[in-house]
């Protein structure tokens, strides 16, 4: 694994290194502020009362560990895509390699299935009282489903829109909760008071699970590295510049919710800042800032269905998923089998568990993920390259992995179940790939396929 070859070098790309360090840092904050600090919040209270601040510091320094090998790899070999693509260059084994892809594509899944769920929650009963969710979750998916077959580059418009309404939001949340506190309202006692029923430990933990999600999307930003100028410069710089200023915006809304907000009140609900809103007794309407949390909550899901369908497709076109998850319409160039089959387990996974559950699962997959990368970076680290990269010391990768498997020992019965029920799928889809491939081999059939430029 020494041998350094030209698509190592950080050069060597048919694309544009169009993308600055300012660029990748909007980029990453974008994916890392999302929506699940909107839904997650009150999640949070349940186990922890209102010292939200514990989980969250946890999360980040769990975040700036896996953050650190990430900024290794991603420098070291710029064109890889992902944790998957290290795990290639580390085990080269396929079945490591897919099932750390799958890993990946379950992980939109859930995610996306959790986001649909809290946007039939409190903030659309804010607007419309007394509906269904249900069918308002299965009309949701449907709709993201229509805008992720009509094309890639119309979602990401809707994106850079949604993410300024989304990022607004927490501004105002951050403001409201600044002038109730400084005008003397508030109970900063709540801050160091934990749940009467949850032991602190115990709820220090389980809390880090969920918060940790409100960290994921450093993962997405492998994906941008061929675009990067100077990545070796730029990815250290704004991965970790990202992540600390997601950290501050976090901590400065777990704070002020719950100051204002009694903490009971906080952890039963689905949507806790709007709660803030509505407790700060500010002329601020509620409806607003409803349709603010819903337009995030949208946003997130669709960027996640998006990525699962690609890596879905990504998968099928390396062979590595039956053929038929390639497909791809002729017109719209979008991989329309697998948004289908990718929208339908959604909406299958919807009715498994609620928010917290399938974010805690999201989290699961993730740090299966996160582990995977943090063994290429040790295995890894004996392969040189000619070009200068960001490297960390091997106990950072190490810590990364007992952090990691910290969080796994708390993870629920039912979120190891998910998870394995997604690795038995996905094992027996890779089978069926490969049995195809064979018998394609047989009958002398197995010529390479031409991928299709997706739109």
């Amino acid at each position: 694994m020494s041998e350094t070859t030209t698509a190592d070098a950080p050069g060597s790309t048919k694309l544009k290194r169009g993308i600055t360090t300012i660029l990748l840092f909007f980029f990453i904050v974008g994916d890392t502020l999302g929506a699940g600090i909107y839904t997650l919040v009150g999640t949070m209270a349940g186990d922890v009362g209102g010292a939200l601040w514990v989980p969250l510091g946890l999360a980040l320094v769990l975040a700036l560990l896996t953050a650190g090998t990430y900024a290794e790899l991603i420098t070291k070999y710029p064109h890889a895509g992902g944790a998957a693509r290290f795990a290639e260059r580390a085990f080269d084994k396929p079945f490591v390699t897919f099932l750390i892809g799958f890993l990946m594509l379950s992980s939109g899944i859930t995610t996306s299935a959790a986001l649909a769920n809290a946007f039939a929650g409190d903030y659309l009963q804010e607007l419309v009282p007394g509906i269904s969710p249900i069918p308002v979750t299965l009309v949701f998916i449907a709709l993201l489903i229509a805008v992720n077959l009509r094309g890639v580059r119309e979602s990401l418009i809707a994106n850079v829109g949604a993410t300024l309404i989304e990022m607004t939001g927490l501004i105002i949340i951050i403001a409201v909760a600044a002038i109730v506190i400084g005008g003397g309202g508030g109970d900063l006692s709540r801050l160091t008071t934990f749940s009467p029923d949850v032991p602190p430990l115990t709820g220090a933990f389980a809390a880090t699970i969920t918060a940790f999600f409100s960290f994921l999307g450093f993962e997405a930003a492998a994906n941008m590295a061929e675009e990067v100028k100077d990545p070796s410069r730029s990815y250290p710089r704004a991965l970790f510049g990202a992540i600390l200023t997601a950290a501050v915006v976090y901590m400065l809304i777990a704070l002020g919710a719950a100051a204002v907000v009694p903490t009971e009140q906080l952890a039963t609900s689905e949507g806790p800042l709007l709660e803030v809103i509505q407790a700060s007794g500010l002329a601020f309407p509620g409806w607003l800032f409803a349709i603010i949390a819903l337009v995030a909550i949208g946003n997130g899901a669709l960027l996640f269905m998006v990525m699962a369908s690609r890596a879905t497709y990504g998968l099928a076109e390396a062979k590595l998923l039956p053929r038929a998850f390639g497909a791809v319409l002729s017109v719209r160039r979008t991989p329309w089998v697998a948004i289908l089959v990718v929208g339908a387990v959604t909406m299958v996974m919807s009715f498994i568990g609620d928010v917290g559950t399938l974010a805690d699962t999201t989290v699961l997959l993730l740090v299966l993920v996160f582990i995977s990368a943090n063994v290429s970076v040790l295995v890894l680290k004996k392969d040189h390259v000619a070009h200068k990269h960001f490297s960390v010391p091997r106990i950072v990768p190490v810590l990364a992995l007992v952090a990691s498997i910290g969080l796994l020992t708390q993870q629920t019965a039912q979120t190891w179940l998910i998870s394995a029920g997604y690795v038995v799928v996905g094992s027996i889809l890779f089978l069926i790939a490969r049995l195809a491939r064979r018998r394609a081999i047989q009958r002398g059939t197995n010529e390479p396929t031409r991928a299709i430029p997706l739109e």
